[in-house]
């Protein structure tokens, strides 16, 4: 399993701060799954790093679940995602990203919003791909 070797936080504000983030973060990752416009992985990564760093045992449930834990488990584990979840991801964004640009009319923010997108998919094409199942 991933993150083994993270340590958990021992003040308490902290501990609680991070549970509450990845609880709210499970939350909106699960309303994601049947929202297109939500995403559903970066919610539950973000979950896992809040619950690794606070509740080893919230971690554990989250990665094992049956049906949330194949979302990521994969990324986390640093075997890469399946070809299917990349083109998903790049076109989604680019998607989203087009039409963000379409509607802001501010130079700035479009190239900033280019310039991550890019970014994003440079990052999401270097990550290994799962052999398919």
């Amino acid at each position: 399993m991933a993150h083994r070797d993270i340590p958990t936080y021992r003040n308490p504000v902290a501990r609680y701060a991070l549970l509450v983030i990845g609880w709210l973060s499970v939350a909106l990752g699960v309303i994601g799954i049947f929202l297109p416009i939500l995403p559903t992985t970066p919610f539950l990564l973000l979950a896992a790093a809040c619950f690794v760093r606070s509740s080893r045992r919230f971690y554990e449930w989250l990665v094992m679940h049956p049906r949330l834990g194949p979302w990521f488990r994969d990324y986390l584990e640093g075997n890469g995602i399946p070809l299917k979840a990349k083109i998903y991801t790049i076109s989604t964004m680019w998607f989203s990203i087009g039409l963000s640009c379409w509607l802001v009319p501010l130079f700035w923010a479009r190239l900033g919003m280019l310039i991550s997108a890019t970014l994003v998919t440079l990052y999401v094409l270097r990550l290994k791909t799962l052999p398919p199942r």
